[in-house]
């Protein structure tokens, strides 16, 4: 019985690790649909996301039977419960960058993204990629000055979002109503999924230090 409590305790934190990838090659590829006008890749993201979504209910499945079955204590509780909270956030993380994808896909063949505003949007996807696949990292070595790094690349999405409002903004911008609107979606959806997987991060200096708090605020310790 034993060997199956932590068998299934392991699933839980490999399947974590599995989501975190799996929603970081979806952030890329959705950045490449974008700036590509990519339909391939585009198609690939809103596809997979079944994948991550049947990834996020079995871990819900497991943490549930864990939780009723084996009434955990102490540590072994605080792991099932935050990675129910990394779960949720790693599969909103993947429904940006389906929403990406989408808005790559409706434009198809021409880009959404202007050539003025490429830079602006390749850097917003490589630093949402970056925290995504941190995210996973994370996880997978509890490692709290890594937790902390999240939230500075966080605070450069944060910078880059109003960067892109500004330009949107700008009489300079010439590109219609329409292709403002996409834009402005595009650079709230990496905003918000960057959130979630900063989130995942105070999740697990909650499971390392069971304090609620900044990962900054441990990362020194």
């Amino acid at each position: 019985m034993r060997d199956t409590y932590h068998e299934q305790l392991a699933e839980v934190g490999d399947g974590l690790i599995e989501m975190s990838r799996l929603v970081g090659s979806a952030v890329s590829k959705a950045t490449t649909a974008l700036l590509d006008a990519d339909l391939d890749a585009a198609e690939q993201v809103i596809a997979g996301d079944e994948q991550v979504n049947a990834l996020y209910r079995q871990l819900d499945d497991v943490a549930v039977q864990l939780l009723a079955r084996q009434q955990p204590v102490a540590t072994d509780l605080r792991a099932i419960v935050t990675g129910l909270r990394m779960s949720s956030d790693l599969e909103r993380v993947g429904d940006y960058a389906v929403h990406i994808a989408k808005v790559a896909r409706r434009r198809h063949p021409h880009s959404v993204v202007p050539i003025e505003l490429r830079a602006t949007i390749l850097e917003m996807g490589q630093a949402a990629t970056r925290i995504a696949v941190k995210a996973g990292t994370v996880i997978a070595t509890r490692d709290l000055t890594l937790a902390a790094q999240l939230l500075a690349d966080d605070d450069t999405i944060d910078a880059l979002h109003a960067q892109l409002f500004s330009q949107l903004l700008s009489p300079s911008f010439t590109h219609g109503v329409e292709a403002a609107i996409d834009l402005a979606l595009v650079g709230r959806y990496y905003e918000r999924l960057a959130d979630h997987a900063v989130a995942v991060s105070h999740a697990v200096t909650y499971l390392v230090t069971g304090e609620h708090g900044e990962p900054e605020s441990y990362a020194s310790e």
